[in-house]
């Protein structure tokens, strides 16, 4: 049986975002999966708040039905990542993490849930943020679309526990003691603390240059290529 890749998306977002790998050279070296998180793409699991040890528990299951040991985390899902990896008799060995947060600075969406007291505001302004910054980013409006469909209680309860997880804990730290990992990026995109802590924390990266924080979105055959690459290092 081939090796799978499964893939997460980032704070409000769902599978989609990796569709257009699909259509390049990397599932001739890997099966790859796309999930939707339950609130983004997949039903909310009622009566369950919406944090990333829940997340985390929701992908460590589909890892282990699915026997994958690779898996793609965009953004806050390297987090959710981190923490499927760390149970006992977890599959998960490698964590290629797409500009997923290192430290508290990398929360620029999710963290700013916190600020508000209830779903139904933070939503309204939200969108009207990423309407705002679609008029120069055009990118933006796909994720802004993706937004609107996600479960609005869903995304407000991640984005506080994003929140609060990051002023405890440092997310770089979390993600390197789980497992693996290869980290890509644009350094372009990364906040400055962050790439304070990577040079300080090396981890093995591979640099997307003018790749937005959508990779596989505007670049998705160069992001095949690198993520290929990678996983070949692992034969």
């Amino acid at each position: 049986m081939r090796d799978r890749l499964i893939c997460i998306a980032g704070f409000g977002d769902n599978a989609s975002m990796f569709s257009p790998l699909q259509d390049t050279s990397l599932t001739d070296v890997v099966d790859v999966v796309p999930l939707n998180l339950p609130g983004f793409g997949a039903p909310s699991p009622e009566e369950q708040t919406t944090t990333l040890a829940a997340l985390a528990e929701y992908v460590d299951a589909q890892a282990r039905e699915l026997g994958a040991r690779f898996i793609l985390a965009h953004s806050v899902a390297s987090i959710i990542a981190s923490l499927a990896a760390q149970p006992d008799g977890s599959p998960l060995q490698l964590i290629l993490s797409l500009e997923g947060n290192l430290t508290a600075d990398d929360a620029y969406f999710s963290g700013s849930a916190a600020a508000y007291e209830n779903p139904h505001t933070f939503r309204i302004d939200f969108l009207k943020r990423l309407d705002a910054m679609a008029i120069d980013q055009p990118i933006i409006a796909r994720y802004r679309h993706t937004v609107a469909d996600a479960d609005p209680t869903a995304i407000w309860e991640l984005g506080c526990d994003a929140q609060a997880f990051s002023s405890v804990h440092v997310p770089g730290e979390v993600l390197r003691a789980a497992a693996d990992v290869v980290y890509f990026y644009n350094p372009d995109n990364v906040p400055e603390n962050s790439l304070k802590w990577l040079n300080a924390n090396p981890l093995k990266t591979c640099v997307l240059p003018n790749a937005s924080h959508w990779p596989s979105i505007d670049q998705p055959k160069e992001l095949a290529a690198a993520i290929s690459e990678a996983l070949s290092q692992r034969k």
